[in-house]
């Protein structure tokens, strides 16, 4: 008998469509009911909550309980980043209605990747950071330049306190659908946390996209220097 953890057991989870659908919905790093993830995957409330249940005793999901309601969560940011992995190596679906196809568009332009920002926004932001000398890019990790340094704090952004944190302080992400990198880490999911909070971008019901606001349309061009349609 082999002593190595049984990974065909994960791939098989991984492998059903509808469970897959729920991981996806779940890389948006909130909580959601059974019901809300059988919306997203299309499938009865039951059949969501068997789903959760097999991936929960796989360590693949979390749950948490409250009140009368069964919330569900990725386990931890190393599901999620296993999980872009697989994005990023996956053939996309073919497009079979304009509701795909509207999700699909707005997915790719920005989106949440578990706790930070991806898609077009994610790396487009990512690269005006290093055009304008905030960040140098290293093959795992992207470093916080003296400029840099300046800029975050100034944007409230306690970089003391975030290199504490039990995680990779800036990581190098690979965005799945722009085939580049993006920021990741505790600097970018306090840099996103800041985005939200200031109203920049806001998310989209149902699915793990983010809309720019025309707020933050006009504050990211004239920060970042990014111009949006």
């Amino acid at each position: 008998m082999s002593a190595n953890p049984n990974m065909a057991e994960v791939a098989a989870l991984l492998a059903d469509p509808s469970r897959a659908e729920i991981l996806m919905t779940l890389l948006d790093g909130r909580y959601h009911t059974a019901s809300e993830l059988a919306y997203a995957a299309a499938i009865k409330p039951q059949t969501a909550s068997f789903h959760l249940a097999k991936m929960v005793q796989a360590s693949l999901v979390a749950a948490e309980k409250s009140g009368r309601h069964r919330y569900y969560q990725l386990a931890n940011k190393e599901v999620a980043r296993i999980l872009e992995s697989f994005l990023s190596i996956s053939q996309p679906k073919e497009v079979r209605s304009f509701k795909q196809s509207s999700q699909s568009k707005m997915l790719r332009k920005a989106r949440t990747c578990y706790d930070h920002l991806a898609g077009q926004l994610g790396v487009s932001l990512t690269e005006s950071m290093i055009e304008s000398g905030y960040l140098d890019k290293e093959e795992k990790e992207f470093v916080v330049t003296p400029k840099g340094e300046e800029f975050y704090v100034d944007f409230g952004l306690n970089l003391t306190e975030l290199r504490k944190k039990r995680r990779s302080f800036s990581r190098v992400c690979l965005d799945w659908s722009e085939r580049k990198h993006h920021l990741a880490g505790a600097l970018g999911k306090a840099l996103t946390d800041q985005l939200f909070e200031r109203n920049w971008v806001e998310r989209v019901p149902t699915i793990r996209a983010v809309e720019i606001t025309p707020t933050g349309k006009r504050e990211l061009n004239k920060l970042f220097n990014l111009e949006f349609d």
